[in-house]
């Protein structure tokens, strides 16, 4: 393949432990950088790194490569398998597969696949694409895909002396026989061990991305009804809504499916499905910190005095219940998925057990399952619970009852106008310390690990704040809730008096609030 067109800059393709880009034509001021030439490269690229790391020839090496719904996706896969196989890789095609499939490649016996990559840019716009990979021992860091971009960019790459082999392989079945299997055996129904889930209408939003199989190739097999479920087939448009969990038009169709229905559960999952969340028998969202309490529930029953990790979003409610209901930990770190996995793996290491790390975006990785962020394992253990607590005559949501949620909760993102808004919004952090500590009832929270947290104790307020430095945009986001009635409005007027002080900070988002 001719490789006439490559990025000016490739170290903008990186998003963290990812490669994101721009994939199409057609969205006003997107330049294309993500183009099947770039794929060809990234390909090899990640072919030789992990050859070096494994100190394997590329031509001993098998990667599995699959993809989500994304228009774009069968083109930049082919560059991808061209680039590696003319290293002389032997390749996987697995078609249409989810995120965390692609890391089972690397360890279910049938595949034992050196690496994956999977296409996918996640909840983004339709144009957008991007890579991640894996290999035996996890998703790769920030360090390794700076390192692959290098190499792509420097380009220089011995083609073998003949291509490697190309195998198209349904990977999805496997990964999906072993979600089936792991269900009946958690659940061991006493009178239905094959059919668990037989009698619970249980409705799928996949939202046009990659994870409609859950409804054909999990659920029912384990017996349940999936009738109503809605956006199975893959369309890279995304005509119905975004698949996002936390789009608030995507929670508000899964939930009113349930409804219509009449179901008994509801499952929506991002479109790499690495995120899932749910909705109750009444429409009601199990999201972010409902979310993160039911499995904490489950996975303290399993292990008494664990912790869990989660990002520095989470309301004090969730807090009392892990720590006050449920005997646990709760080990409140930074956001971004990865930082909250490999918090949890450190501790492990230290030799604190911490058996879940999940964040609020719906991200959730168990200890059981290689800590993959797994957003169809994940409802699996939910529905393991569901079934269980129906056969003792219960409700899911028992598990919860006691959860103290905010009255009000609500995100403000602030932008810094200052060019240099790493360092400026450092200083903004620290000037916003000084001034809470001239306020009699606010008080920083210790053992926070990324901005300021603030306890607001006045009766109208009874609540928090978090102020923090966005990972890679000029935007300082300010999360807000509080117990009471108005206590976010009462909380952000007082933060206005110091942040209208600031020159270089834009609050009109803030300034809605009142």
């Amino acid at each position: 393949m001719p490789l006439s067109t490559t990025p000016t800059n490739w170290a903008a393709l990186q998003n963290g432990s990812d490669i994101r880009g721009v994939a199409l034509d057609g969205v006003a001021g997107e330049a294309v950088n993500l183009t099947p030439d770039v794929a060809n490269l990234l390909g090899k690229a990640f072919a030789t790194w992990l050859a070096d790391e494994l100190s394997l020839p590329a031509t001993d090496l098998a990667i599995a490569v699959g993809r989500d719904s994304r228009l774009s996706g069968p083109t930049l896969m082919a560059a991808v398998i061209d680039g590696m196989t003319a290293l002389g890789c032997r390749v996987m095609d697995v078609a249409m597969a989810s995120t965390p499939a692609m890391f089972m490649s690397t360890v279910l016996p049938e595949f034992s696949c050196h690496g994956a990559i999977m296409l996918t840019a996640s909840h983004l716009p339709f144009n957008r694409n991007g890579l991640k990979f894996f290999t035996q021992s996890g998703g790769l860091g920030k360090g390794d895909i700076a390192r692959i971009l290098e190499r792509a960019e420097q380009g220089d790459f011995a083609a073998a002396a003949f291509p490697g082999p190309v195998e198209h392989r349904d990977l999805i079945a496997a990964y999906s026989a072993t979600l089936v299997q792991q269900i009946r055996q958690s659940v061991n129904h006493p009178g239905n061990f094959d059919q668990p889930l037989h009698g619970l209408k249980i409705i799928v939003d996949a939202g046009n991305g990659a994870g409609g199989f859950y409804a054909s190739q999990v659920l029912e097999p384990l017996g349940a009804d999936t009738t109503g479920s809605q956006f199975l087939d893959p369309d890279g448009t995304f005509p119905n809504h975004m698949p996002n969990p936390e789009n608030e038009a995507a929670m508000a169709s899964i939930c009113q499916a349930v409804v219509a229905h009449g179901a008994d559960f509801g499952i929506i999952f991002d479109t790499d499905v690495d995120r899932g969340a749910a909705v109750d028998e009444n429409g009601r969202e199990l999201n972010r910190n409902r979310l993160i309490a039911l499995i904490a529930t489950i996975v303290l029953q399993a292990h008494p005095g664990s912790t869990i990790v989660t990002d520095s979003i989470t309301s004090d409610g969730l807090t009392q219940f892990i720590e006050g209901d449920l005997g646990g930990i709760h080990h409140r770190f930074k956001r971004g998925y990865k930082n909250v996995i490999n918090e949890a793996v450190r501790l492990n290491e230290s030799g604190q057990a911490a058996w879940l790390a999940i964040e609020t975006s719906g991200h959730g990785a168990m200890k059981e399952n290689y800590f993959l962020d797994d957003g169809a394992y994940l409802v699996s253990q939910l529905l393991v619970e569901l079934a269980k607590t129906r056969l003792a005559g219960k409700r899911l949501t028992d598990l919860i009852a006691t959860l103290q949620e905010p009255e009000e909760s609500r995100e403000f993102r602030l932008k810094i106008l200052e060019t240099d808004f790493q360092p400026y919004g450092n200083s903004v952090i620290d000037r916003l310390q000084g001034f809470v500590a001239t306020q009699s009832d606010w008080e920083v929270v210790p053992k926070n690990y990324e901005g300021v947290r603030v306890a607001c104790q006045a009766a109208d307020e009874n609540g928090w704040f978090l102020l923090r430095l966005s990972l890679h945009d000029p935007v300082l986001p300010l999360n807000i809730e509080s117990n009471v009635a108005g206590g976010v409005a009462k909380i952000a007027a007082r933060l206005r008096t110091f942040l209208t002080t600031l020159a270089d900070i834009d609050i009109a988002a803030l300034e809605r609030e009142r």
